[in-house]
């Protein structure tokens, strides 16, 4: 799957834009502030049905206009179009399209066109809380794994559910509580073996990349943590019940997760230097481009790259410009301030590349400077 052109209107800063792009790289320059990343969020737009950066749809809009529209056409590996098509108006319903055909649920399009994102905003799965790091599993696993995405929603459901009986001043009905514990439980469960059997899976193609990248200067771990792995979900959250009323939410369950980060011996949050966390960070999402690579749907996953250099020693750069530039990936979309750090990818691509510049909403091609592979 490849993104062939997209058309924007009215997404944040961007007012206008129809930009066909290449089949291999895309480079995007520009000064911060300008752009660049809301064109990427686009593109992750047409593949989440939401921002990566602000979840609420409305503020998406641009400045004084009352509605966006992003399109999407794209090639399938047999050669396939397909559009997507996602507009919002001011408090009006988001429109969310597959080859005209609106969604009756938005999930169902999780997965349509794998994609990873590597960002600065990737710095809160080191130094922000535990939501964060599960929701790097959520991201990973609903992309490729149906069942999973759908007990996500039914055990984020129960414990919502839950959550307001615990709240309430009146003593909750035994049977009602009964029911969306239960409903928990079997969802956790589900939840539970599929983060457990991925992050299995996923260790050693993470530390493998993180090698690479360093060359092997340190070493790195991250384990898997949940109350789950602990004996049966049920009782456990049942044995809860009484001090989980006094605190007024549910204390015990997959919704408690966490991934444990570590350099060495150590927490990576505490001891990992700035090259460190951000070398940790985006070999987290290599593997994550190189598992849904080889575990989805057989397409090669969409990866959007954006200032990932700043922070990096040189040699760790070089390393990260060889994996992007091989044969290994796709189509790849990738920002920078810097030109020289693009140069030095555009040098190694054996294909075509097309680079744009991005300067207060307008992109615009460097024709001059775009190359067709003979």
């Amino acid at each position: 799957m490849w993104l062939k052109r997209i058309s924007i209107l009215n997404y944040k800063n961007l007012e206008q834009a129809e930009l066909s792009f290449s089949r291999k790289m895309n480079c995007i320059i520009g000064k911060n502030g300008m752009g660049k990343t809301n064109l990427l969020d686009a593109v992750y737009y047409l593949s989440f049905c939401k921002s990566a950066t602000n979840p609420i749809d409305s503020q998406n809009i641009r400045h004084n206009q009352d509605f966006f529209v992003i399109q999407g056409f794209y090639e399938t590996d047999t050669l396939e179009p397909e559009e997507v098509y996602c507009g919002l108006k001011r408090k009006q319903k988001k429109q969310f399209k597959r080859n005209k055909k609106e969604y009756t649920r938005l999930s169902d399009h999780i997965g349509f066109i794998p994609l990873v994102l590597v960002s600065p905003a990737d710095s809160l799965l080191i130094a922000g809380g535990s939501e964060e790091r599960r929701r790097f599993m959520d991201v990973v696993i609903s992309q490729f794994d149906r069942e999973y995405l759908e007990a996500l929603i039914r055990y984020n459901k129960a414990l919502m559910q839950r959550n307001t009986l615990l709240k309430s001043d009146i003593e909750p009905e035994e049977e009602l509580m009964a029911v969306w514990e239960e409903m928990m439980a079997t969802a956790g469960t589900v939840v539970y073996q599929k983060r457990k059997a991925f992050i299995d899976e996923f260790i050693p193609v993470f530390q493998s990349y993180y090698a690479y990248i360093s060359q092997d200067r340190e070493e790195v771990s991250l384990a898997y943590e949940s109350h789950a792995a602990q004996g049966d979900l049920l009782q456990l959250i049942q044995e809860s019940r009484q001090r989980d009323r006094i605190m007024g939410y549910s204390l015990k369950g997959v919704h408690k997760d966490d991934l444990v980060m570590q350099l060495g011996e150590f927490p990576i949050k505490r001891e990992g230097s700035q090259g460190q966390n951000k070398t940790y960070l985006i070999a987290l999402k290599l593997a994550q481009f190189e598992f849904l690579k080889r575990t989805g749907s057989q397409t090669t996953p969409l990866v959007l790259l954006d200032d990932i250099f700043d922070k990096l020693d040189a040699s760790r750069v070089e390393q990260i410009v060889k994996l992007v530039a091989g044969d290994n990936f796709g189509q790849i979309f990738i920002t920078d301030t810097n030109r020289d750090h693009l140069d030095k990818i555009l040098k190694k691509i054996d294909g075509d590349y097309k680079l744009f510049e991005v300067d207060d909403g307008i992109v615009t091609e460097r024709k001059e400077e775009a190359h067709e592979a003979e």
